[in-house]
């Protein structure tokens, strides 16, 4: 009985740690992989135990109290703690096993990552992959994330990283519409032409088109007539005649191949080197970590690889 009354104790300050760094019990749920409402009976019956509140609830929203935030900080150093035993037990065993927590960008993982994830269990069978995909910044130590792979510059001085291949952006449209409007042949030539845009949902902002142009990377954000903030919706709207758009080679492969996409401007395409393989120093021996950014290693340079060779 007393071990049982430990533990809980043990799962609600672990809920509790997880649901005050996320601000709401559904992202606590998703990091630990439990239902919203096991996350929060874990809090209230803390709550209970401890006579204290720790959260002030609202349909809206989920703060620390007082009492929440003083109690917080030791309640993640007791996370971490546990998940440094956790890892430290993993690294013991040679064989890669237990489950390997991933985060990825939504385009990535569904085009890269997941058609690799098959001959990664192949291999490693033991090891049991949760995949997470979104545009949030999530931070892996908050969050219990092993691995993670992100586009962009960095910031993050306590994780460990790997620069993985780089990616070519280039510009994109349908056979169909270049028939009826033209094939422009300098970036300054798409005035005038139906363009469609990535706004990104991490930050509201619509991306820059980079071209190079002589020794320079020119950016410019045409008007859009329509945009969108899913990278697969972009390739779609221009399969499907929207216009002018530019993607990363890797997402619209496929389109080129069965015809439906055709690259322009390809001599202004610029190569960017920013796709990154992040994982936290408690991760840096753990033999499914180690396995992952192998796999991840690879299968990014045969991907960009086969991507870039599109004919001017």
């Amino acid at each position: 009985m007393k071990e049982r009354i430990v533990l809980d104790r043990l799962t609600g300050l672990i809920a509790f740690a997880r649901a005050g760094s996320l601000g709401s019990f559904a992202a606590a749920a998703q990091s630990l992989s439990i239902s919203p409402s096991a996350v929060s009976k874990s809090v209230q019956r803390l709550e209970q135990r401890l006579g204290v509140s720790l959260f002030t609830r609202t349909t809206r929203s989920l703060t620390l109290t007082a009492e929440g935030r003083e109690l917080h900080d030791r309640a993640l150093r007791l996370l971490r703690d546990a998940e440094e035993i956790e890892q430290a037990a993993m690294a013991a065993r040679s064989e890669p096993s237990g489950i390997l927590r991933v985060a990825a960008p939504l385009p990535m993982g569904v085009h890269v990552i997941a058609p690799a994830l098959p001959a990664f269990r192949r291999l490693h069978p033991k090891v049991t992959v949760d995949l997470r995909l979104n545009d949030r910044m999530v931070d892996l130590v908050e969050e219990g994330i092993d691995v993670a792979v992100r586009i962009g510059e960095l910031a993050d001085s306590r994780l460990l990283s790997r620069r993985l291949a780089p990616h070519r952006l280039c510009c994109f449209a349908s056979p169909a519409y270049l028939a009826e409007r033209g094939t422009p042949a300098h970036p300054d030539a798409l005035e005038g032409h139906d363009t469609v845009s990535l706004r990104y949902q991490s930050t509201g902002q619509t991306l820059r088109w980079p071209f190079r142009i002589g020794d320079r990377i020119v950016e410019i954000v045409p008007p859009s007539g329509v945009v969108v903030d899913v990278s697969d919706a972009l390739v779609a709207a221009l399969a499907s005649g929207g216009g002018i758009g530019i993607a990363a080679t890797f997402l619209t492969a496929p389109y080129v191949a069965r015809g439906e996409l055709v690259p322009i401007l390809s001599d202004f395409a610029v190569e960017r080197h920013n796709i990154t393989a992040l994982w936290p120093e408690s991760r840096r021996t753990n033999p499914a970590v180690r396995a992952f950014l192998a796999l991840l290693q690879e299968v990014f340079q045969e991907r960009m690889a086969a991507a870039t060779g599109f004919p001017a």
